[in-house]
């Protein structure tokens, strides 16, 4: 594992992100937005550092009630599902795992105590043209 990250999952996320740009010292890095120009993922970085990611609320629906979730990027498959099985009991699975454009393998779920959590392996860049289906 490398870090945890925070991901915020709010309305109208180009003003949090902006927001958090200017209160924070950050940069907008790696992101992808919505057809309506919300984010559809957003990293935050300081000093080409992750600080947080800010995603639009609803977009997709992954975050169970709480606009907090906490990423954690593994180095291998095994420890990944690993952890999804562990957090699932109790929880429910907001995410089934699977391959997004940015990661090769990634699954969300939302724990027993209702922590949301962001599982994935190392994260590559899409095409810079790759927008989210509705």
């Amino acid at each position: 594992m490398r870090y945890l990250g925070v991901g915020i999952s709010v309305k109208d996320s180009p003003a949090a992100v902006e927001l958090y740009k200017a209160a924070f010292g950050l940069e907008l890095g790696y992101h992808v937005k919505n057809q309506d120009g919300t984010y559809y993922h957003s990293e935050l970085l300081r000093d080409g550092q992750p600080f947080c990611s800010v995603v639009e609320a609803g977009e997709p629906k992954h975050t169970e009630g709480n606009p907090i979730e906490l990423g954690v990027t593994f180095q291998a498959r095994e420890e990944l599902e690993r952890a999804l099985a562990v957090l699932q009991e109790g929880g429910k699975v907001t995410m089934g795992p699977g391959e997004l454009p940015w990661s090769p393998w990634a699954a969300g779920v939302t724990d027993r105590f209702g922590l949301n959590w962001f599982l994935s392996l190392p994260q590559h860049r899409p095409a810079e043209d790759w927008i989210p289906e509705k």
